[in-house]
């Protein structure tokens, strides 16, 4: 099963600025699409809950799967299924289910979890023209990963969206 990374981060490798703010404020419509399309296509997305919080709905065709330590306290939305279990628990149940990719988005946590376990096989990491003086990292806390570059795309002229796949 392919477990797939997306990111969108600055060229100092932060993802956002504070952990309430929306990625949307500050990539480009062309990183937003090309999410669109890679989460659309696997059809499963997972999330945390800070990450969920900034969306706040689910996502036309595809299921989200936000990571929560208290899963009963959400509310029910159409979509989104809100549960406490472990990355590899989430992988599994879902290869079981046939699932052949999910798509994993954020946040920090979340990116540090999936990775930590060696459970990503893709990582696909836009690259928008800003620098973070300080913020919330890709990820933290997990050792080295050696990954393999599969291609460079110029999503515009000023953004790149690079895809590795872990060795």
């Amino acid at each position: 099963m392919k477990i797939i990374l997306i990111a969108a981060m600055s060229v100092n490798g932060m993802i956002a600025e504070t952990t309430s703010q929306s990625s949307l404020v500050w990539t480009s419509k062309e990183d937003t699409r090309f999410f669109i399309e890679k989460s659309k296509e696997s059809g499963v997305v997972v999330m945390g809950k800070n990450t969920f919080d900034t969306i706040g709905k689910g996502l036309p065709g595809r299921e989200i799967v936000v990571m929560t330590w208290k899963p009963e306290e959400h509310e029910p939305v159409e979509g989104v299924v809100f549960t406490n279990k472990l990355p590899r628990e989430i992988v599994d149940e879902y290869k079981t289910k046939g699932q052949q990719s999910m798509v994993i988005a954020g946040g920090s946590a979340t990116y540090s979890a999936f990775m930590g376990e060696g459970l990503v096989t893709d990582l696909y990491l836009t690259v928008e023209p800003v620098f973070f003086g300080s913020g919330i990292p890709l990820a933290s806390g997990i050792g080295r990963t050696d990954l393999q570059f599969v291609e460079s795309v110029m999503l515009n002229d000023q953004s790149i969206m690079l895809h590795y796949q872990v060795i």
